[in-house]
């Protein structure tokens, strides 16, 4: 496919956030990624007379497009206390998990980092854990057992964690937080989108479940203000992608360059340390 068609032209690329972290984190990128990083979130930074985040979560809940929140706007008002740099981006093509979380992570386009179908391959390449690892910060991955993100980003010096489901990615979460030990932690949940492909991203049980990602979200953001107060720090809320409707099934599914499944827009919150 042309790399032209992932980029919607009014939106930057989901690739955009390695960078982003990189520079708030004052840690240089992997070597693949992009250096177009998202201003109006470094300069959100700078105003509040952050220069160096020392502490970052990334809550990755799976395909929450930009047409939820659009759609239920209500919802996104305990993410937005938290997290409240809202910004729309694109995803890449296909729009599915483990190869936009590889575009997130890396910084590169699907062409580049080499994973561009629904597979589960360990990435060799580099990614924004590595250059994290070379600055001197601890890792850690928390995620749904078996999912994309607890297996492409294996084979390296940092810390998994493996759950049943995404009660279980919370409360872990919520452990390692406290525990102080942590630098940089990504937390993904996956249960709306299981839901949305069982039914469609629209019925009663993937509401509930958005709702659950967003509760999720605010008790992650909840406990960091606490465990660590005394650092400057950032929270992020990351979607990978949107979904549709089938037309055939009637169900709930995604991996076209269409708006809905493209478009998302991630959230980012960013506090200084007492």
């Amino acid at each position: 496919m042309n790399d032209q068609a992932t980029k919607d032209p009014n939106l930057p690329c989901i690739t955009a956030v390695t960078p982003t972290l990189c520079r708030l984190m004052e840690v240089d990128p992997p070597a693949l990624s992009d250096q177009r990083f998202l201003g109006e979130v470094v300069q959100a930074a700078k105003r509040e007379g952050i220069t160096n985040v020392e502490k970052c979560l990334v809550y990755a809940p799976d395909a929450v497009g930009l047409q939820m929140y659009q759609n239920f706007r209500s919802l996104f008002d305990a993410v937005l206390n938290h997290a409240p740099i809202a910004v729309p981006l694109c995803s890449v093509i296909p729009p599915i998990t483990p190869v936009c979380f590889a575009s997130m992570f890396t910084g590169a386009q699907p062409r580049v980092h080499g994973l561009q179908k629904r597979e589960k391959p360990v990435l060799t390449c580099d990614t924004i854990f590595d250059a994290l690892i070379r600055a001197g910060k601890r890792v850690a991955i928390v995620s749904v057992k078996e999912q994309s993100i607890d297996l492409i980003f294996r084979k390296r010096k940092i810390q998994y964690f493996s759950e049943l489901d995404d009660q279980a990615v919370t409360r872990r979460t919520i452990g390692i937080i406290q525990s102080n030990n942590y630098d940089f932690i990504v937390a993904y949940h996956c249960e709306y989108d299981d839901i949305l492909h069982e039914k469609t991203h629209y019925c009663s049980e993937a509401i509930q479940a958005l709702s659950n990602d967003i509760t999720a979200f605010s008790q992650l953001a909840d406990t960091m203000d606490v465990f660590w107060q005394r650092n400057n720090r950032a929270i992020v809320f990351a979607p990978d992608h949107g979904a549709h409707i089938d037309p055939e099934s009637g169900k709930g599914t995604h991996g076209n360059n269409i708006p809905q499944d493209m478009h998302v827009q991630h959230y980012f919150g960013i506090k200084g340390g007492a």
